[in-house]
């Protein structure tokens, strides 16, 4: 899948993920209302309302970007409809050609680790059938209980082809609190990089490890460290946009050859129709609104990467 996603990648010139987090104050109110006046204020109108959602942004983005990353816990806020919701938007998104990215965040160990892995990557026997349940392309993963948690997951990989983005460094403001602790006087986040260097060295594509990184825009001089101690890993980016990061700072996250890195955006993209940037196309039009965003971002990241 790492071959399918670099290849996506250079074919579109977007290093950009849309990440299709919907809340339901994004979520412009023709489309609520449709999906009340079936379902009631329900939670199988919640679930209705997200999908068509999502699905207006696809049809609006899905020839722009390589991939799409859905948050899992959007949609697990509304129960059982939620992840119906969460299971359509996977499949119309594949269906569209799209490498689906799992941002689920999982960290176990044992056969609970198993279990997360089977569920979103592999396939579950049933009887005599083996069969995917949410079937996603790639999934992220917490490291912080050790290779306990993480082996699980490369065997799966490994057998389906698959990927996982293990977090490195994360965007948010308290990450600091653990991930750069000194340990033997160098920052963990540093250790845990090696770490996933060593681990995709045993599932590698063409030119790229099934096993990526989650390394946010808003510490791009960690991510020049990272760059360095990972050249063989995918680092996903968080944190273009919404959370204070922008195309200048990204051009540590890439290889010489333009690759090695893939920018996630969210409510930059989704929730364009509100700012005020983009307040012209109005909720009616919000998807365009979303295609615009895109357009604006990959020409952001392409002006960085011609600069640096």
């Amino acid at each position: 899948m790492i071959n399918r996603l670099v290849e996506k990648i250079r074919k579109t010139g977007a290093p950009i993920v849309v990440g299709l987090d919907p809340m339901m104050k994004f979520i412009p109110e023709q489309i609520k209302e449709a999906a009340f006046e079936e379902y009631g204020e329900t939670l199988q109108g919640a679930g209705e309302a997200i999908w068509q959602y999502n699905k207006g942004i696809v049809d609006a983005i899905f020839d722009l970007v390589p991939a799409v990353k859905p948050q899992i816990a959007m949609y697990e806020q509304f129960g059982i409809e939620g992840l119906i919701a969460f299971q359509k938007t996977v499949n119309y998104c594949k269906e569209k050609g799209l490498v689906v990215i799992g941002d689920v965040k999982r960290g176990d160990i044992g056969s609970t680790s198993e279990a997360y892995a089977v569920a979103h990557l592999g396939k579950v026997a049933v009887g005599s059938r083996m069969l995917p349940a949410f079937d996603e392309d790639f999934a992220t993963v917490n490291p912080y209980l050790g290779s306990d948690g993480i082996r699980p997951f490369l065997k799966v990989c490994q057998e389906e082809k698959k990927g996982i983005f293990i977090l490195v460094k994360t965007s948010n403001p308290s990450s600091g609190e653990f991930q750069d602790r000194l340990i033997d006087g160098r920052p963990l986040y540093e250790i845990v990089g090696e770490k996933v260097a060593e681990w995709g060295g045993e599932c590698m594509g063409d030119e790229y490890s099934y096993v990526g990184a989650v390394v946010g825009a808003t510490y791009p001089e960690m991510g020049r460290v990272l760059r360095r101690l990972m050249p063989k890993a995918y680092i996903l980016v968080p944190g273009y946009g919404a959370q204070g990061g922008k195309g200048a700072d990204l051009v540590h996250f890439f290889n010489e050859d333009g690759l090695g890195a893939i920018v996630n955006s969210s409510r930059g993209i989704i929730a364009a129709y509100q700012q005020e940037k983009y307040a012209k196309f109005g909720a009616a039009n919000y998807a365009d609104a979303s295609r615009q965003a895109v357009l604006d971002m990959k020409e952001d990241i392409a002006q960085a990467l011609v600069g640096r």
